[in-house]
């Protein structure tokens, strides 16, 4: 039996989907919080991986970093 071989870029994706559900049914903020840092932090990967590294550094800075911190 051959099994589909499952590149970096397609789990990335399937945790990023994973992460964005877990932020629209959270039910504690602190939760939704998390996850949506989760969200951006696989977003700067797959923009370091698209070969934009400054717009990777960016998402990583603000999404990551400064919006956990605001809320």
């Amino acid at each position: 039996m051959n099994v589909p071989f499952l590149s970096f870029q397609t789990i990335l994706t399937v945790f990023m989907l994973i992460t964005s559900l877990l932020v629209v049914f959270a039910r504690n903020l602190y939760i939704a919080v998390i996850g949506m840092s989760l969200f951006s932090m696989f977003l700067a990967v797959k923009y370091f991986l698209l070969q934009a590294p400054d717009v990777a550094i960016t998402e990583a800075a603000l999404g990551t970093g400064l919006a956990t911190l605001v809320y």
